[in-house]
């Protein structure tokens, strides 16, 4: 081996699959004690080159050594016996074992043929206090929210004392305090000698924490540049072209109230929530985790029950806890777990894009099969979804382009009022460019836009009005002028003890 310290070595790899050339000819190297970065849009090849290194698909072409040995991965055992670790964007996690059991399955300690659960949750507990997170490890993995089912998946890699890690999208679910927990954690690791190849779409993360950048277009390896490269010339290199507005917001004029909430309350998880969204016009909902934003907003459409209060579209009152009343009164929502609430993952494209119109296209029994498909072929084209066909299973699809087929069912369904929850998470700058440039779409159609995102540049860039919420309740509003990092953060930890209702009668407006 020319390089004593190079862990990982990928040459000329290629993959692919029925219709699709997912790699071409991909090289990728790793050294010991550095965080090698591997940026790409949506559907570049990154989830495909990691998945075969894990074991999960194998070459058609070309070699992978480890430590200079040419090797042969053929499942995920012989990537742990190389010292290779995998962190998901989408969990692997089992949500009835506890925290302990989930970071040690497989691999529990024994004492006398029995598993020794004292010693397994004495050793979990000492990782997930490395990762600093507050977790028991007795705590059921499905009683967690996504933040900390990231850092249970973290830890579960440590457990393993990988000499190369792989981080795909770490920081997607994590706020500001834990991303830099996490990125303490990383340094040590490299400090330690560990090679960690770290897959992101914030790239103020890659200046931050990288040493070096792989940049992979159209499953090709275009360049290889130091992290210290200007952004521009990042996108650039991923997307082929120059991104002139990052955050491209057109206002519209506004119009009606489309959607109103007054009052809606929860017991124990949000109280006395108000506000509406009209025509034309997005509304952003920004908070720390845990500040009620999800909660509010399925309770708006109908899929979780609320105590007290209204919702009205256009003035209609709509029937609480009743997605099909929430969905007749033209409200649509694009759940932050777009796998889990948003998709059919074994259905096809077309299948997907048609859920929610598939009722109103049929007429005695029969789907119009003919009108679906063509309305399907004209969204897919509008969204520019990468695929093979309509008929190409979602599952298969990138995150950026299952998110989009998300958005396109109400798309097709004409949508008033659109929620839209961290509608970018995971998603590459170019993709997000287009999403920004559909909601802008929309709202010049006369729809009304509620977006929650925990990405705050996004909020303050999208929206004409911010609602920020604390412990539940709406802390404050902020105009689009009025509205930066610092005073949405002020009132994001705040403690209010009043609607904003109540706030904006005490301000005498």
């Amino acid at each position: 081996m020319s390089n004593p310290d190079e862990l990982l070595r990928i040459e000329g790899i290629r993959k692919t699959f029925p219709g699709v050339v997912a790699l071409d000819g991909v090289d990728f190297d790793l050294r010991r004690g550095e965080v090698h970065v591997l940026l790409g849009e949506n559907g570049a090849g990154k989830s495909t080159l990691i998945k075969m290194l894990s074991g999960a698909y194998r070459p058609d072409a070309g070699r992978i050594l480890v430590g200079g040995e040419e090797v042969r991965i053929h499942g995920a055992q012989d990537s742990e016996r190389l010292g290779i670790a995998t962190i998901y964007q989408e969990f692997n996690l089992v949500p009835d074992l506890t925290v302990a059991e989930n970071i040690f399955l497989g691999r529990q300690p024994r004492r006398f043929g029995m598993i020794d659960r004292k010693k397994m949750e004495a050793d979990a507990a000492a990782l997930l206090e490395r990762v600093g997170v507050n977790v028991s490890p007795r705590a059921r993995v499905r009683e967690l929210g996504i933040a900390r089912l990231q850092m249970v998946e973290i830890a579960k890699a440590l457990s393993l004392n990988a000499r190369v890690l792989i981080m795909d999208e770490p920081t997607a679910v994590l706020t500001s305090e834990e991303v830099e927990k996490l990125f303490a954690i990383v340094r040590a690791l490299r400090e330690d000698g560990v090679g960690i190849v770290f897959i992101t779409h914030h790239l103020e993360e890659i200046a931050a924490l990288g040493d070096r950048v792989t940049v992979i277009r159209d499953g090709r390896s275009v360049g290889q540049v130091p992290a210290s490269t200007p952004e521009d010339e990042l996108v650039r290199l991923m997307v082929g072209r120059s991104i002139e507005q990052q955050y491209p917001r057109e206002r519209p004029d506004t119009g009606a109230a489309l959607l109103t909430v007054e009052g809606l309350t929860r017991d124990g998880v949000f109280h006395d929530v108000s506000f509406e969204v009209r025509a034309g016009e997005v509304v952003g909902i920004a908070g720390l985790v845990g500040a009620g934003r999800t909660e509010v907003v399925r309770a708006v459409f109908g899929a979780d029950p609320y105590d007290r209060g209204a919702v009205r579209v256009a003035g209609t009152q709509v029937r609480r806890y009743d997605v099909n009343a929430a969905m007749e009164a033209g409200i649509g929502l694009v759940p932050e777990d777009r796998k889990g609430q948003g998709l059919v993952l074994d259905a096809s494209i077309e299948e997907n894009l048609g859920l929610v119109t598939m009722r109103a296209a049929t007429r005695g029994g029969l789907v119009d099969r003919k009108g679906q498909h063509a309305a399907a072929a004209k969204v897919a084209d509008q969204l520019r979804v990468r695929m093979a066909g309509l008929g190409q299973h979602v599952r298969t699809l990138s995150g950026g382009n299952q998110q989009k087929v998300v958005i396109g069912k109400w798309l097709l369904a004409n949508t008033k009022v659109l929620i839209l929850d961290e509608p970018t998470r995971g998603i590459d700058v170019g993709a997000k460019v287009e999403i920004y440039q559909l909601i802008n779409e929309l709202t010049a159609a006369g729809a009304a836009v509620l977006m929650i995102s925990s990405d705050l540049p996004e909020v303050l860039g999208m929206s004409d009005r911010v609602l920020v919420m604390a412990q539940g309740r709406i802390a404050g509003e902020l105009s689009a002028d009025e509205a930066t990092q610092d005073s949405v953060m002020a009132l994001a930890v705040s403690t209010p003890t009043t609607s904003v209702n109540e706030m904006e009668a005490t301000r005498g407006h």
